[in-house]
């Protein structure tokens, strides 16, 4: 007996497939990667008289890594004796490569000591809190600015007013975190810290007026829990 043959509207329909929805890779957070770290300033950013590896922008990557984040060694533009517009032609010429997981901002101390106006003070840096903003990408909760720390402590200044040094550093720190608070930027006190000087010659570096690594070692525990929430909300 012949094999009866299908008519086509008895077919049996094809079996339907579906396309697999390709699955894109999680985004790496910053305990992932690599994270990138630009530090800006002057002297106490660079470190002047002190080993490399005790300036605090050095020292807070090391303490990062011994927490298991991966981090580049910080890129640092800064020099000692800088003032806020000195720092910005020093950008200009670096032309650092953005965007950074984190911009650290400490510029002020030379305008201060250089009889400079809080006024020009406060338009240069509003200027440059901008710029480290762009650096992070645009995100101001990746910026941290530090305050000026108080040199009218040091021996280097022992026959100067120290009152008088103390009075126009908190008016050029009250000015910069104004403006960190106005960007919405981190912002860390270490200028108590620095005051401690007073009584703690540890604190200060040989040459009787810069910090010293233990100084910086300080500044980096008060830095530390702002950059781990940094980390945590990428």
């Amino acid at each position: 007996m012949p094999t009866p043959t299908l008519s086509p509207t008895n077919t049996p329909p094809p079996t339907a497939t579906t396309a697999p929805t390709p699955t894109l890779p999680p985004t790496p957070t910053i305990m992932e990667r690599e994270m990138r770290f630009l530090a800006l300033g002057d002297s106490y950013t660079i470190g002047e008289s002190v080993a490399e590896d005790e300036r605090w922008p050095v020292q807070l990557a090391a303490s990062l890594q011994e927490q298991g984040v991966h981090i580049t060694t910080p890129e640092i533009i800064a020099r000692t004796g800088w003032t806020t517009d000195e720092l910005a032609a020093g950008i200009e010429a670096a032309q650092p490569a953005g965007p950074y997981d984190l911009v650290s901002l400490l510029i002020g101390v030379n305008n201060q000591y250089r009889g400079r106006s809080p006024e020009e003070y406060q338009a240069q840096f509003a200027n440059l809190l901008q710029q480290a903003i762009a650096f992070a990408g645009g995100d101001p909760a990746r910026v941290i600015v530090l305050s000026i720390p108080d040199w009218g402590v040091t021996p280097f200044a022992a026959r100067l007013d120290a009152a008088a040094i103390a009075a126009e550093i908190d008016t050029f720190n009250a000015i910069n975190r104004a403006e960190a608070e106005k960007v919405g930027v981190w912002y860390v006190d270490v200028t108590a810290v620095s005051r401690q000087a007073t009584t703690d010659s540890t604190l200060i570096a040989d040459d009787g007026l810069h910090p010293s690594g233990k100084m910086y070692a300080a500044w980096v525990e008060l830095a530390l829990p702002v950059v781990e929430k940094v980390i945590r909300n990428p």
